[in-house]
């Protein structure tokens, strides 16, 4: 990995949180994703399954993770099963993890290779009633392919039909949105990493360049600084691109006078930033352009102040919407005869701005989080209005990670990157 050794207390802690919640005799399955094949013989770069790495820090295909806090053998209480590693495997593909290693990484102390695997989870499902399946039931997911997880869930209840079966879901799904300080930590980091790929674009950028020029200088700042690059496809939306919200052709030059906005973002670690700016091609703004920009701004500014302890993610939206529809009102976008007409159930302001505001961030960058319970400390959100305007050929969006803090002001994980529009003009004119 290019990331540095993370301290394993983490990864013992999110198991101790994890158990504690488990119902007695029972015991949790956690699978690695499958390497996915392109053709030929060609994979896709290998990426972790979320919790089995935010449960045990290993990163590596092919590995099982059993918790079983109730087991009559305190050796098997915390399993990893991993594929053995060889001087064939090492001289080929790198050496994989030794069980010495494998409890450096997790903090698990019994580690067995992967081939005893069947012999032991039958001994210990006998001695168990309920077992835990790891399911994806976050709100954005349209899964097609069936993962290994799903697999496994599907041997799984062939093979043992007269145990229960209970869901991990609910519980990383509130456990993974409230984060550790070691978390929050390499999430700081991905944010660092992105503040310098985006110092670096504000003295590349100049009428000509093109959209896939300024993706390349972005993952060269990125590469170089441990990331594995972008957290998610990224966005250089220049002129009208910027009104198509999930823009990622970035295909086109960047012309004289336009905005582009830059959906961008490094992982590091596996946790992701999501920071989006909005940069003049030419170094400044036009005086309409700036009052757009300065309008969503304001909206950000306010709307962070509501990620507070108790905030409900709908309430908060709701008035989110009403701040935008101000904004829209003074730069004669919407009148007051279409706030006045408005269907409540898809308001005047969605013609201008028609996403979400904030989202859980982590390690996805559409985090597990329940939406329906209340906000609380630790919980990172992104915030990002924007106003589209394609009968004026852009679009401007502004972005930041914020931390919920305990009392008062969210924390900004992005507070040293650039964003009013004098200093970006500034720097992109220095």
């Amino acid at each position: 990995m290019k990331y540095h050794l993370i301290d394993k207390q983490l990864f013992i802690k999110n198991r101790q949180r994890f158990m504690d919640q488990m119902t007695p005799n029972s015991l949790a399955v956690f699978n690695s994703n499958d390497i996915y094949p392109i053709g030929a013989d060609s994979t896709m770069p290998f990426q972790q399954d979320r919790n089995i790495f935010y449960l045990s820090g290993v990163d590596q295909e092919d590995s099982i993770l059993v918790l079983f806090p109730d087991c009559p053998n305190p050796k098997h209480r915390e399993i990893l099963f991993l594929t053995e590693t060889n001087a064939h495997i090492a001289v080929w593909e790198g050496e994989k993890l030794s069980k010495e290693r494998a409890f450096e990484t997790s903090g698990v102390q019994t580690v067995y290779w992967l081939q005893d695997f069947d012999k032991i989870f039958k001994e210990i499902m006998a001695q168990a009633e309920t077992v835990y399946i790891n399911t994806n039931e976050h709100y954005r997911a349209n899964v097609a392919t069936e993962t290994r997880e799903m697999r496994f869930n599907k041997k799984l209840k062939k093979q043992y039909p007269a145990h229960k079966v209970a869901k991990s879901n609910p519980i990383l799904q509130r456990l993974r949105a409230v984060k550790d300080p070691i978390e929050l930590a390499l999430m700081q980091q991905a944010c660092n990493i992105t503040e310098k790929g985006f110092r670096r674009l504000l003295n590349f950028v100049k009428p000509g360049v093109m959209e896939y020029e300024i993706e390349a200088e972005l993952m060269h700042e990125f590469l170089r600084n441990r990331s594995k690059g972008f957290a998610y496809t990224p966005i250089v939306a220049s002129g009208n691109n910027a009104n198509v919200l999930h823009y990622i052709e970035n295909n086109q030059a960047c012309k004289a006078g336009d905005l582009i906005l830059l959906d961008v973002g490094a992982e590091y670690a596996n946790y992701s930033s999501d920071m989006t700016r909005t940069i003049p091609v030419s170094g400044k703004f036009t005086d309409r352009q700036k009052a757009v920009y300065n309008a969503v701004n304001h909206v950000k500014k306010e709307a962070e102040k509501m990620l507070v302890p108790g905030t409900i993610w709908a309430d908060y939206h709701v008035e989110v919407g009403k701040l935008m529809t101000s904004e829209l009102l003074k730069l004669g976008l919407l009148d007051k005869a279409d706030v006045q007409n408005e269907n409540p159930d898809w308001p005047a302001y969605k013609k201008y701005f028609m996403h979400g505001t904030s989202h859980h961030i982590g390690l996805d960058t559409h985090d597990y989080g329940l939406l329906h319970e209340p906000m609380t400390a630790n919980m990172v959100f992104t915030v990002e209005p924007g106003i589209y305007i394609p009968e004026e050929g852009f679009g401007i969006r502004l972005e930041d990670d914020l931390v919920i803090q305990e009392t008062g002001a969210p924390k900004n994980l992005m507070g040293n990157i650039p964003i009013e529009a004098e200093e970006i003009e500034a720097l992109m004119n220095s």
